[in-house]
C-alpha cells in the first residue's frame, strides 16, 4: 500500500505543472465537444433508446402519466444528464490514455527515472487494443451486474468497474515505452494487486464532483508513477 500512496502522492504534485495542466484540459475539452455534437445530432435516436430502456423496466408509463408534465420532462432530462457524464468521463480516460501519455510520461521520467532505460515492449497498436478489451469489458461488467441494482447489491458496480478500467487503461501506457514485453507481463502479474489497489483509489475520484475533472490525468499520472517505480524495483532484484 505505501507504493500506491507514494504514487499517489507524486501524481498529485505532478499535476499542476505547466506541462501537465494543459494534458488536463485538452481530452476533456474533446471528449465534452465530441459528445454534445454527438448528441444534437441523434438526440432523437438516443432519446429513444433511453424511452426503451424505460418502458423495459417500467418507467416510461409512470413518466408518461405524471402530472404536471414538466415535472416527467424534468425527470428525463436528468436521466439524459446521468448518462451523459459517464460517457464524456469515459471518453476523456480512452483519449489520456491513447493520447496524452507519452506527454506525461515525459514529464515523470525526466524528473524521477532519468536513468531508468526504455525497452518500447508497447506500442500504438497494443495501447488501442488494450483499450478496446478494457472499454468491452467495462461495458459488459455494467450490462451483467445490471439485475443487482434490484437488490441493493448493484452500488458497489460502479467502484467495481471504474477500478478494472483504470488498471486495465493506464497500467499497459504506463509501462509501455521503457519495459520490455517480457517485464510488462511479469509486472502485470506480479503487481497485480497494487494495480487493482490503484485502479480503485483513481476510481473513487471519478465520482467526486470538481474533482473528477482532474481524474484521467491524476490517474495516468499516478499509474506512470506506480508502473516506473515498480519496474527500476524489478530490474535492480
Amino acid at each position: 500500500m505505501t507504493a500506491i500512496f507514494d504514487a499517489l502522492a507524486r501524481a498529485l504534485r505532478d499535476l499542476f505543472s505547466l506541462r501537465v495542466l494543459w494534458v488536463v484540459v485538452w481530452p476533456m475539452l474533446t471528449a465534452l465537444l465530441l459528445w454534445l455534437v454527438l448528441g444534437v445530432t441523434f438526440w432523437s435516436t438516443f432519446s429513444g433508446w433511453i424511452a426503451q430502456g424505460l418502458d423495459a423496466i417500467g418507467i416510461q408509463s409512470w413518466l408518461a402519466e405524471l402530472e404536471p408534465v414538466w415535472i416527467a420532462n424534468g425527470i428525463q432530462a436528468l436521466l439524459h444528464l446521468m448518462l451523459f457524464v459517464p460517457v464524456v468521463m469515459l471518453t476523456a480516460l480512452v483519449i489520456t490514455a491513447l493520447f496524452g501519455m507519452p506527454a506525461l510520461i515525459r514529464v515523470v521520467a525526466e524528473r524521477d527515472y532519468p536513468q531508468l532505460r526504455r525497452e518500447n515492449g508497447g506500442g500504438l497498436v497494443g495501447s488501442v487494443g488494450n483499450a478496446a478489451i478494457a472499454i468491452a469489458i467495462f461495458v459488459v461488467l455494467w450490462i451483467v451486474t445490471l439485475p443487482l441494482w434490484l437488490i441493493g447489491v448493484g452500488v458497489i458496480v460502479p467502484f467495481v468497474a471504474a477500478a478494472y478500467l483504470n488498471q486495465r487503461l493506464f497500467r499497459y501506457d504506463a509501462i509501455a515505452e521503457h519495459a520490455s514485453a517480457g517485464e510488462m507481463a511479469a509486472l502485470f502479474k506480479s503487481e497485480r494487486s497494487g494495480w487493482w489497489g490503484l485502479g480503485l483509489l483513481t476510481g473513487l475520484v471519478q465520482f467526486v464532483p470538481l474533482l473528477n475533472l482532474l481524474g484521467p490525468v491524476l490517474a495516468a499520472l499516478a499509474f506512470i508513477h506506480f508502473g516506473l517505480a515498480r519496474l527500476a524495483r524489478q530490474r535492480s532484484a
